[in-house]
Order: C-alpha cells, then structure tokens, then sequence
C-alpha cells in the first residue's frame, strides 16, 4: 500500500478543468435567459465559482513550488511519505470533489430534479474547505523557508510553533466537520466518521444531564437526528466541541469502546482464543540478569512515581492453551473476573508446547483512555495468525497518572513477563514490543529504559504512528490537524499536556481498582462516576452565548455556512499572508495550551529528542505510519534519526489512512489491508530474530 502521489500533469489537468468547469457555470448563471437566473440562489453560486477560481488559480503555484521539493523530506526514495505530500495529497482530493460537483452542476442545473439550495450549500462548504486549505499551504511554506534543509520540525523555532497554535487557535474549522467530512480518507471511512462525529456532538449535548446509562445512550439517540440532516451545525458544534471541552469529557467518550455491549459485538466479530485473561502483579522488586554479564544482576523496583508502590494490570491473550498458562501460580495473579476458556477447566484441551515467542502490547489512546479490552480484536488475530502468546499491559492513564508512571508500570511489565515468560506459554526466546501511538511510544522509551538500566532489550519493535515528539512544535503533517475529526489540535495538546503532568490533580487510586475494571461495571455506575461534578460546566457549555448582531452570528446560531466569518480580536498576531487574502476566522478562540512543560522534552516523553547515545543499541524498529496521520512527521524524522546513526529502522506509509487505523481494521478493506502489514512487520521480526539466533549458533560452532 505504497502513498498515491498525483503527478504534477493531474494537477495541471485538474486545475485546467476546474477553471473550465467554473466558467462554464458563471457563463449559464449569468445569461438572462437561464431559468435560475438572477435568484440569490444564482447570486450565490456565481460568488463561490468565482471564489474557487480565485483560490485555485493561487494554490497551483504553491502546489507547483512543493511538488519540486517534498521529494527531499522522505524517509528514502522508496518510502514516499512526509507532511508536505499529504498536504498536497489532501489539495488535490478537494480540488477533485470541487471539480465533480461542479461539472455535475453544469450539467444538471436546468433539470427538474436539481436542488439549488443543496448543491450551492455543498459548493460553498467546499469553497471554504479550499480556502482553509490554501491557509495550510501558506503556513507550510513558512515552515518550509524556515526550517533546516530536510528537517519536518521547527524545533528550535519556538516562536513559529506558538504562532502557529495561535493560527490554530482562530481558524475557522467547521467546514471539515460537515459536509467535507472526511474527504481526504479512503471513501468507505466516511460513514463512519460521520457516525463518530455525530455521536461525540450527541454525547457532548447528554454529557452532563442526571440520566440512566440506557436512558443516556437513547437521549443521545434522539438528539442526533438534527446533526444528520443539519450538516453546517454539526460542523459548527463540532468545531466548538473540540475546542473547548476538557479532558474529562474525552476520556469518558474514549472510554465509551470499553462498554460491555461494544466488546461483546467485537469479540464476536473476532477471533476465539482458548485463553484471555486480566492479570493483577503485585509490587515487589524484581532481579534480572544484565545483558552484559548474566552473572551480574541488576534489580528492577516496582512503579514508585507520584504515589508509591503499586500494583500493574495486564492482559494475557493466547490462541491456544500452552504449558504454564494453567498454572496455579498463574491464575493467582487473576485480577478476580475469570478467564474465558482454561485448561484447568477444560481438562480436554490439549496444552501446546512453549512458545520460543513472547509479544509484548502497549495499547494507544493518547495516554489518558482506553485499556486492553478495546484492542482485543487485533490481538486476538496476532495471537492465533503469529501463534503466539500475547501480553497486553494495562498502564495508568494521565491525568491521574501523568508521566513517567505509564512508563515506569510498561517496563515493569516487560521485565515481570521475561523473569516469567514460563507462566505465559513462552521460552521468550524472541521477545517483541508492539503499540500504537501512545503505545508505539512506550514501545520506544520501554526498550531505552532497558538499555539504560542493562538489561535485556526486546528484538525488535513494531510501532503503529508512534507519538515520537509530544510538543506542540509545528509541521507539516501537524497542520492536518486542522481537518482532522479523530485527532483534532485541541484534543491533542489535552492529552499531550495531561502526559506531562500540566494541571493534573494526582490522586492515588483506590485499592483493588482500576480503569479496566471500572470500565467493566454496569453502564449506570461508569457514566454515573464520569459525570459527577459536571453537570453545571456542561449546562453552561450547552447554552453558549451569542454575538447580538452580525449576519455570521446569526448564521451560525442556525448552523449555516457563509463566508463572512469574523476576524478575531488578536489577528494582529497570526502568521502574514499575502495582500488581500485571509483565512475564515472562527467565532471564537480555541482554549489551546500550548506544551511549555519542561517534561514533555524528556527524551523518555520525547524520544525524536533523545541523544544518540539513548538510542544506539536499540533492536530493530518497524515503523507503520499513515499518510494522512497528523503525526505522520513523528515517524519519518525518528526513522531518519535511526538511519543515520547506523541502527536498523524501517518505515513503511500507507495512503488513505487516518491516525489509529489498527482500531479501525474491521471497518474497511484499506484498513484491514492496513493492519495486515503491522502484522506481517511483527512477523518480520520473529523471523529476523530466528535468522540472527541461527547464524549466532553457527558462529559459535
């Protein structure tokens, strides 16, 4: 699945026809004679033809200036992928959807069945689209003039990265969020995009309200009709969401994958395995062999940051029952919900041998949601198609636990399960880390912090768009954040600042609880506790108050698109277009913190920022990276940063794609495609590992 990059003859072609296609229409809408001419609606679609003409004529010589250089910024010649090529990627998919809905207008527009009103609101939506995105286009050249030749991040220009949260910050959004959803992603994404976003603005509105969980969930039902038929205010609402609420709400609305009825649909949808059980390690300190000498011993002590002592949650996940998975010993450290199918009460299953494998997880979501149980359904396929045992660890979530209790919980794990592997169905022969963004990150500072310490590093890692940089510096595939309606800017900067321990309110959790667990309690109880204390900011959130006066005010009271939106009331300090452009402004500021923390440049929080000497020793890293992914950046500069200190690194990109498409895998055959390439990578290096086993033997031989 290699990235689809338009020649620079599409593009001429595409500008070409949409010139035409443009004229064409404010030819007809001008002539007297034509049966809508001379109505507002007429009016509006001659302003917006035109408006479209004005914006593609500038960004083709801005397409023309990147298509000659992103070339530069790839990883290598055969892994075409860098934040410049999905800008230009993401211009052309509008361009294209512009140039069809125009030509269909042309062609339609004197029939019976045309609807005006619809389609001038359609092209309107994407005028704005074009106009956001020749914005992004200046702000890229700023970033490309600035920054050093080849480098994806301004990151020692800090006062480009604030303007460019500034930028953010008053932009105008909307018009991604309702009818230009998604139409940068493969198209079978797109309804369920539409189904995400409608449904966060569903969950925003019933957020605070005092309801059962069913009654929760069948008000929200009710609620959303208005934003399927009304798509300008679902990208109103959505935009003001996104912006502004906190991380509560977030979390609760992640969270919400963890809810029985959801896990249930997904683990009927995947693949059964004899064994899927939820682990609780007590803590106490471990003693491991250093890699250097195994007759030394180096001693590994329990989680201590912020509250002491405490116990890690995990989840063992096998195919098939092995030696020691129905061990006493092992069921000991059940966590109390029992396991799905065992041995010890199936005495008919036949165990298998020992693994010489072990697969080590580290989940996603942004280090503040989610837990095991919502990436089961991937784990349970690399579970039965690598033949492997699969332990997945269930860290705690910031705020509550910002870092580095995340990470100090993973290697924990990870030297809990090689001192027993054999409890696990493993010889831990080969021992492979695998996550996903926050995880793909763990991944990463996990393997540091076990050279660091000089213990045994895992053979490899497969990380899935690693969070590599959890700064809010600028780059180009950042910009994408913009449009993005999975990782908005907003909701990044949240989770990134919630990681760092900025406003956290750090709480030792209750005894013989945790996130997994009271994810797991009835619906009632889980939205109950989510909601306490939220009621009067959501109230207030839910009746916004209006500008009094201005023809956008009103429109967008109503969720209608226009194209007079407000400049703010700090402009004077965005980026410098040029004479006589502006980009749409939003009604209001985002409430965006840009990350000033000194921790968030921790090499172990920020691992593209580590010193070589942190990183060399590192095993092989495969890197799965989207080319629509706004942290699609993240991975190329860390594989470029590999590469060139000697260390064994591969980075693959595919197109289409957003950020988190591992979750996502059931949903289409791009993302299944998708996910079968992290599996394969994972496979890889199994299999390189056996391939450096045997060449070591004969070696020694």
């Amino acid at each position: 699945m290699p990235v689809a990059v338009a020649s620079d003859m599409d593009f001429k072609v595409a500008f070409s026809a949409l010139e035409v296609a443009c004229e064409e229409n404010i030819s007809a809408f001008s002539n007297p004679s034509a049966e809508l001419a001379c109505g507002p609606v007429t009016q509006r679609l001659v302003k917006c033809m035109k408006k479209i003409q004005e914006h593609a004529r500038a960004i083709e010589p801005l397409v023309d200036s990147f298509t000659a250089v992103y070339h530069h910024y790839d990883f290598d010649a055969q892994t075409p992928g860098n934040g410049y090529r999905s800008l230009i990627k993401v211009i052309r998919s509008c361009l294209l959807h512009v140039l069809h809905k125009a030509r269909y207008i042309a062609s339609n527009h004197s029939s019976a069945f045309f609807r005006a009103e619809h389609n001038a609101s359609e092209m309107e939506a994407y005028c704005s689209a074009l106009c956001q995105l020749r914005a992004l286009l200046y702000l890229a050249k700023r970033l490309i003039n600035d920054n050093d030749f080849g480098q994806l991040y301004s990151l020692q220009d800090l006062d480009l990265s604030h303007r460019y949260v500034q930028e953010y910050s008053s932009m105008h959004k909307a018009c991604f969020y309702g009818r230009c959803l998604g139409f940068q992603f493969t198209p079978s994404l797109r309804p369920f995009l539409q189904t995400i976003v409608i449904s966060m603005i569903s969950y925003g509105e019933t957020y605070g309200k005092q309801q059962p969980g069913l009654g929760l969930a069948a008000l929200s039902l009710l609620t959303s009709g208005k934003y399927v038929i009304d798509p300008e205010l679902r990208g109103a609402e959505f935009e003001r969401i996104t912006q502004n609420l906190d991380m509560q709400f977030w979390k609760s609305f992640w969270n919400i994958t963890e809810s029985e009825i959801l896990t249930g649909l997904c683990r009927i949808a995947s693949y059964p395995v004899q064994l899927n059980l939820t682990l609780t390690i007590p803590p106490v300190p471990l003693r491991l062999p250093l890699s250097s000498d195994p007759n030394l011993f180096a001693t590994v002590s329990p989680p201590l940051a912020h509250w002491g002592p405490g116990p890690v949650h995990m989840r063992l996940i096998s195919h098939e029952i092995r030696q020691g998975q129905d061990s006493e010993e092992l069921l000991s450290f059940s966590r109390g919900d029992p396991p799905s199918v065992s041995a010890s009460n199936l005495p008919w299953v036949q165990k298998q041998p020992l693994s010489p494998w072990l697969l080590i997880h580290f989940h996603g979501g942004g280090f503040v949601a989610q837990t095991s149980k919502s990436h089961e359904n991937y784990l349970r396929s690399w579970s039965k198609r690598l033949n492997v045992p699969v332990l997945s660890v269930d860290y705690s979530l910031s705020p509550e636990a910002p870092f580095p209790r995340a990470l100090e919980e993973c290697f924990y794990a990870y030297c809990w399960a090689l001192k027993n592997c054999r409890l696990l169905g493993s010889t831990a022969e080969l021992v492979c880390l695998a996550g996903d963004s926050a995880g793909g990150n763990l991944c990463i500072t996990v393997s540091m912090k076990a050279m660091t310490c000089g213990i045994r590093v895992p053979d490899g890692i497969m990380a899935a768009y690693p969070a590599t940089l959890l700064t809010t510096d600028a780059s180009p595939s950042r910009l994408l954040t913009l449009i993005d309606p999975l990782l908005p800017f907003g909701a990044l900067t949240k989770c990134l600042n919630a990681y760092a321990g900025v406003d956290s309110q750090i709480a030792q959790p209750v005894v013989g609880c945790n996130s997994l667990r009271a994810l797991g309690r009835h619906t009632t109880e889980l939205l109950g506790d989510l909601t306490q204390g939220a009621s009067s900011w959501i109230q207030s959130f839910l009746q916004p108050v209006w500008p009094i006066s201005g023809a956008h005010s009103r429109a967008s009271r109503h969720g209608k698109s226009t194209h007079s939106h407000t400049s703010t009331p700090n402009s004077h300090c965005q980026l410098d277009y040029p004479e006589a452009f502006e980009p749409l402004r939003s009604e209001s500021l985002a409430l965006v913190q840009p990350t000033s923390c000194p921790i968030i440049r921790n090499p172990f929080v920020s691992p593209l920022l580590a010193p070589d000497r942190l990183l060399r020793g590192l095993p092989p890293v495969h890197l799965v990276a989207a080319a629509l992914d706004a942290l699609l950046d993240d991975s190329v500069m860390f594989a470029k940063k590999l590469r060139n200190m000697g260390q064994p690194v591969n980075l693959t990109v595919v197109e289409d794609l957003p950020h988190g498409f591992l979750s996502l895998s059931q949903l289409s055959k791009e993302t299944e495609a998708a996910a079968e390439i992290c599996l394969e990578k994972i496979r890889e290096l199994f299999l390189q590992g056996n391939t450096k086993d045997c060449s070591d033997e004969a070696t020694r031989d």
